[in-house]
């Protein structure tokens, strides 16, 4: 009885052990504190937790594993598993993906954002490029265009961006530097510090980071309507990670992808209602930039802009006209089907 007792319990601990290998846990590095810009992420992961019955969990740590521009290189040696990372962070790292960054691609809505983003993810040549960092695209952290917060008498026309510093990377930069602005690529969790001891005039920013990173805690006016791009930021995994899963667990990460994003927008959309609520409080101005100022503004840095990256991005081998077309098109399509 000893002997058959003893054998028992080997076998329950054999189980357990077995249980306990194959529990699948990831780390997930963004940054900041949690907001609606990362509330995709934390839906992923009550999805694939649900599916898998806890099975395939996820760590979601904000600025614990790796600074924000440091994420893709976290990802490249396997530091982690999940990240976030912004492309104008290090556009070098991420060529192909910088289409999505040109200032006024005529992008109207984050849906809109979802559907060009998530078409450029799928190209060849995006793919092969994160290969070189071991990571695979998973989806978008879709922002709306991006505006200026600042301090002092609102600069509502181009003259008044002549000298400006300007919190801005990527696309956005360049822009502001087309029309005389000295941009600069501060990280988000630095903007508020830059700002407020006059390193930078002014901020551009998505609202919820205008929130989160309390860049509309200084500021005196924000433009309405200035609109002149957003930034692109992919969720990524490890190939290696990724290719461990089982199929069912991989089906998990998959299939939620859709729910989580859908998730998101909602979310957002809530933020978006209630920003008049928010500069009302802050009483912070809100700035409408004239037609015709934002007709100039987009004559001097739409088109050259889309042209000259067209023109580095094949020099340097990417299939960038196909990629800028790709981005017309799908945008095309997009408002096609509403």
């Amino acid at each position: 009885m000893p002997n058959m007792t003893a054998k028992l319990l080997c076998s329950a601990l054999a189980v357990t052990f077995a249980t306990e290998a194959a529990a699948t846990e990831w780390n997930v590095s963004v940054w900041g504190s949690r907001r609606a810009f990362t509330e995709h992420i934390h839906k992923l992961a009550d999805l694939v937790a649900e599916k898998t019955g806890g099975e395939f969990t996820m760590n979601i740590s904000y600025g614990g594993l790796s600074k924000n521009t440091e994420n893709l290189d976290g990802i490249s040696i396997g530091a982690f598993e999940m990240a976030q990372f912004c492309a104008g962070y290090h556009p070098d790292k991420n060529r192909a993906i910088t289409v999505l960054e040109l200032p006024f691609l005529g992008v109207n809505t984050l849906e809109e954002e979802v559907a060009v983003s998530h078409a450029v993810y799928d190209h060849p040549a995006v793919a092969e490029e994160m290969a070189q960092w071991n990571a695979k695209m998973l989806m978008t952290s879709p922002m709306p265009q991006y505006n200026l917060v600042g301090t002092g008498e609102p600069r509502d026309e181009l003259a008044e961006f002549d000298g400006m510093r300007v919190r801005a990377t990527g696309g956005l930069g360049e822009a502001f530097r087309a029309v005389g602005g000295v941009p600069t690529s501060v990280t988000s969790s630095e903007a508020y510090q830059a700002m407020e001891s006059g390193v930078v005039d002014t901020v551009a920013f998505a609202q919820h980071a205008h929130l989160s990173f309390g860049t509309i805690n200084t500021a005196t006016w924000w433009t309405a309507n200035l609109n002149p791009g957003t930034v692109n930021c992919p969720v990524v995994v490890n190939i290696d990670a990724y290719e461990s899963l089982t199929d069912a667990e991989r089906e998990a990460l998959d299939s939620s992808i859709d729910e989580a994003i859908a998730f998101y927008l909602e979310n957002y959309g809530e933020l978006l209602k209630q920003w008049d609520t928010v500069l009302a409080e802050k009483n912070v101005q809100k700035v409408m930039i004239a037609d015709e100022e934002l007709a100039r503004f987009q004559d001097i840095a739409g088109k050259p802009i889309h042209d000259e990256w067209i023109t580095s991005m094949s020099a340097q081998g990417l299939p960038a006209q196909e990629l800028y077309e790709l981005v017309v098109g799908t945008l095309k399509t997009a408002r096609a089907s509403n």
